[in-house]
């Protein structure tokens, strides 16, 4: 008898667990196709309106395999990778605090497409000391509801889990928010004495195997402006 309440246990969390994210990694992988459709819009758009040849401003948009876009602007490349697993949130997460949740937890249940921005010049000199860096999360439940969790406007203008669907002209707001995100922050030059002292050995390898790494800051500011995001 033990053995079949046990088994009746298996096959429930089957049921309502294993199918649950197959069906939100479906949504997830939609959802990755008509963001990739909508880079390519955006990206269309920027290279009809300011590419010049000889200006030195290039656009680049370009699928790697299934689960990587890579779009970059000048100098900023933004990396859209989608991850294969589903996760559910901590219980403190704020998510939960809403009517949505309360009436279905599976609803937590979401895939992730993480954003990130690294320099264009970090891959054009295979400068892989660089860093990137996280600059928001865009997550698709079983019902196809997201939400974008980041900084600045991305954290505050797709937040409306229950109710935002994530369709094309949803994923075009998206994508145009993360340009303006990204290209909005300046490159800082990094402490004096931090980059004071170089090896010989450094000096001797090329430029892009130095210690010293390039990056916008975490936490980067925005020009003119004294908060730190």
């Amino acid at each position: 008898m033990e053995k079949n309440k046990t088994r009746d246990k298996i096959y429930q969390l089957i049921e309502e667990k294993a199918f649950l994210k197959q069906q939100i990694y479906r949504n997830t992988v939609e959802a990755f196709k008509v963001l990739n459709e909508s880079v390519k819009e955006v990206h269309q758009d920027l290279h009809k309106k300011f590419h010049v040849p000889g200006k030195g401003v290039t656009f680049e948009h370009h699928r790697s395999g299934d689960f990587e876009i890579r779009q970059k602007i000048a100098g900023d490349t933004m990396i859209y990778m989608m991850h294969t697993n589903i996760f559910d949130f901590e219980k403190s997460h704020s998510v939960f605090k809403t009517s949505y949740l309360a009436d279905d937890h599976y609803r937590s249940y979401c895939g992730i497409i993480n954003v990130y921005n690294f320099l264009s010049d970090s891959f054009k000199y295979k400068r892989v000391n660089d860093v990137g860096y996280l600059v928001a999360r865009i997550f698709i439940n079983k019902d196809n509801r997201f939400f974008v969790e980041g900084k600045r406007q991305l954290g505050y203008l797709f937040n409306d889990f229950e109710n935002k669907v994530f369709t094309k002209e949803e994923a075009v707001a998206v994508v145009e928010s993360i340009i303006l995100y990204c290209v909005g922050f300046d490159l800082f030059t990094p402490p004096f004495n931090d980059v004071m002292e170089v090896r010989l050995n450094e000096m001797e390898e090329a430029s892009i195997n130095m210690k010293v790494s390039t990056g916008k800051r975490l936490g980067f500011k925005f020009s003119g402006e004294d908060d730190v995001v």
